[in-house]
């Protein structure tokens, strides 16, 4: 059974991480395309749904442990 904390510990990993990665992708690159360097998009694009997938891989691996 999942306690609380596991599932409180899970959203603030989820969090902070995924806030972590998005933000740097998202900072590096809109500092690149403002800077002129228009490849830089492939960094901006996907920061937000990496940032999410962060959290799903880790709720994946939290139920995994619930059923072993």
């Amino acid at each position: 059974m999942v306690t609380r904390a596991e599932i409180l510990v899970l959203g603030l990993t989820a969090g902070v991480a995924g806030s972590l990665v998005g933000g740097l992708m998202l900072g590096i690159g809109l500092g690149l395309v403002v800077n002129g360097v228009h490849a830089a998009w492939a960094l901006v694009l996907p920061a937000a749904p990496l940032g999410g997938l962060i959290g799903y891989l880790l709720s994946r691996r939290l139920a995994r442990q619930v059923e072993s």
